[in-house]
């Protein structure tokens, strides 16, 4: 393998809206032991569903690969996702791989928490910093008809508790926020966590992919979800951790944590999007609503250098122009921008 040095064309390089890249996320199966209502509805994604074949998906060996050369670009940050991560087998090898990489300090896996209890001490282990667990609901009812499954969130919840006891640098639950669905247990699941270190972020249900059933009427202003919190408990703004970080951060004025919003609906986020996504198949894709991505599978196993690789990637980031979300927000051009179906979540991770 060759070695890229820092006068390669990938470092530096800026979109067409100067945004650069700074984060990967890694697609590692698209495979999910959930039928999530919002991602995978169990009457598309049910036991005669074709998943991608192994032979179509990328090895650790190429992952590994891919996010060497990411690396050089200045990406410090990845997070590992699915489908679920945690079904990919030797899940932890990777990580050990990817924890060796110059200029990688943090590495994340989002989860729906399930397998936690069997995996949570050897992610630690291997090198994973963050935690990111989906949790829509702690009401089992509720955990039941959004997740798809006929059991409740006690091995999630386990696994969290896990988490914690381990001290991973970070711990947070993404809720996915549906009207009429789960919001009325929203001060439940704030109250749950409240006090134990582990953040909540509620995030305004999103129309990615094409089988999610989205409907505008479905979505719960950021706006709204925090005065219903803040009623509750008494919320006050504190400053982003970094620039372009996605959630807005509030405070429980008795000092017992914080919780989180994703306003990527109402309030969309593009501007400051450096993210780039890496499928289970080896596509690079550089919107999470985009209609497809770019090859990169095919150069990796055709013999192409870091460095013919690497030219590919700058030549796809910097012509990136996507902002999907404040043009559905503005309605501007969005008819035209969103002709053709999108990629579904699950594929890239969210």
């Amino acid at each position: 393998m060759s070695k890229l040095s820092r006068i390669d064309p990938l470092v530096g390089i800026t979109d067409k809206l100067k945004r650069p890249v700074r984060d990967l996320r890694i697609s590692v199966t698209d495979r999910c032991n959930f039928r999530c209502t919002y991602c995978m509805p169990e009457e598309i994604f049910g036991e005669r569903y074709e998943f991608l074949p192994r032979p179509e998906i990328l090895t650790f060996e190429e992952i590994e690969r891919v996010a060497r050369i990411f690396a050089v670009a200045g990406v410090s940050k990845l997070r590992i996702t699915g489908g679920e991560p945690l079904v990919r087998a030797n899940l932890t090898d990777l990580i050990q791989r990817l924890s060796s990489i110059d200029g990688i300090s943090d590495i994340a896996l989002t989860t729906n928490g399930y397998l936690l209890p069997k995996f949570a001490e050897g992610l630690k282990k291997s090198g994973l910093s963050r935690l990111t667990v989906s949790l829509d609901s702690i009401d089992e009812n509720i955990f039941k008809k959004m997740s798809g499954r006929p059991h409740g969130p006690k091995n999630t919840l386990d696994g969290i508790r896990l988490a914690t006891e381990l001290d991973f640098s970070s711990i947070k639950v993404n809720v996915v926020v549906q009207r009429g669905v789960n919001d009325h247990t929203l001060i439940d699941t704030a109250r749950y966590f409240k006090g134990t270190g582990v953040i909540v972020r509620f995030i305004e249900f999103m129309d990615v992919g094409t089988k999610n059933h989205w409907d505008l009427s479905q979505v719960v202003p950021s706006s709204e979800v925090m005065e219903v919190i803040d009623s509750e408990f008494g919320l006050e703004s504190v400053a982003p951790n970094y620039e372009g970080e996605v959630a807005n951060r509030y405070r429980y004025k008795d000092g017992d944590g914080e919780i989180g919003v994703i306003s990527s609906v109402t309030k969309p986020f593009c501007g400051n999007c450096t993210r780039a996504r890496l499928s289970t198949d080896g596509k690079l894709v550089t919107c999470l609503f985009a209609s497809g991505g770019t090859d990169l599978k095919s150069a990796l196993r055709s013999g192409q250098s870091d460095k013919e690789i690497s030219s590919i990637i700058t030549n796809i980031w910097s012509n990136r122009v996507d902002q999907y979300s404040a043009l559905r927000s503005n309605q501007t051009n969005f008819e035209a921008y969103t002709k053709g179906d999108k990629v579904e979540m699950y594929y890239i991770g969210g």
